[in-house]
């Protein structure tokens, strides 16, 4: 017992010292560099941080943070409707996988300026770039949850008399529920960074926004402090996923 909780602790420092080694790898380059306008050092980033701390927490971390959940609920709901439709039906399948696939497809950058002119600087033109981004894997992986369900098991359910709806419930949902929180966990950062990118390109606030002003300002800083921000929010929102995913697929770590 003592072994095992030993090995437990190790694990979980083991990153946090590898993330040490890095940082400090990194502060003693930019160091020696002596340009923060192009390297800044972690030091200088966290000075900048607590300096602009009004500006960064008051204003474009909240726009960020809404254009980012915006963007999430609404790929959730589309992702999830169209992989339902795609497992109940193979017509709508055929139909909408090259679309959902030749979305991908379409460099972000290009078509975000797009969005800006066709819905201007508002919050919109900011979540179809989330949107764009993160629809994709949560359609996709989804489907294949569906599609990993047991043929055997829904065969031995039809000769009791179970019907589609019943196949759906009792099998499919929980072997696409990993599938699900799995692609919650792929769509999070990826929505983080379509916020991002859309209030780099087009934007009156938010995280992105301030990123490129400072970058106007050859402050490097100032360029680091935004980005380091957004980490740390796409890092809590994919804990809190993985926390919801323990309660939620129980069974999965008993496996």
């Amino acid at each position: 017992m003592r072994v095992k909780i030993k090995n437990n602790i190790s694990a979980s420092l083991l990153p946090a010292v590898f993330i040490l080694v890095l940082l400090m790898l990194w502060q003693a380059a930019a160091m020696n560099l002596n340009a923060a306008y192009i390297i800044p050092s972690p030091v200088q980033i966290l000075k900048k941080i607590w300096e602009l701390r009004a500006p960064l927490f008051k204003v474009h971390f909240p726009a960020t943070l809404k254009v980012t959940l915006i963007g999430l609920a609404i790929s959730l709901v589309l992702g999830l409707a169209l992989a339902i439709s795609m497992d109940l039906s193979s017509i709508i399948k055929n139909m909408f996988y090259p679309i959902v696939v030749i979305s991908q497809t379409i460099p972000t950058t290009a078509i975000a300026p797009l969005f800006v002119l066709w819905f201007g600087y508002g919050i919109w033109s900011k979540v179809l770039v989330t949107v764009l981004i993160t629809f994709f894997p949560i359609a996709i992986t989804v489907y294949d949850g569906f599609r990993s369900a047991n043929t055997g098991m829904s065969e031995l359910l039809k000769t009791y008399g179970a019907g589609k709806m019943d196949i759906f419930l009792k099998i499919k949902i929980p072997c696409a529920l990993p599938y699900f929180f799995s692609a919650i966990k792929m769509a999070i950062p990826m929505s983080v960074i379509g916020a991002a990118i859309g209030e780099w390109l087009g934007a009156k606030s938010g995280l992105g926004y301030f990123s490129r002003r400072m970058m106007t300002q050859l402050d490097g800083a100032g360029v680091f402090a935004p980005i380091v921000i957004l980490s740390a929010m796409a890092m809590i929102m994919a804990g809190i996923a993985a926390l919801i995913e323990k309660k939620a697929v129980r069974w999965r770590g008993e496996n």
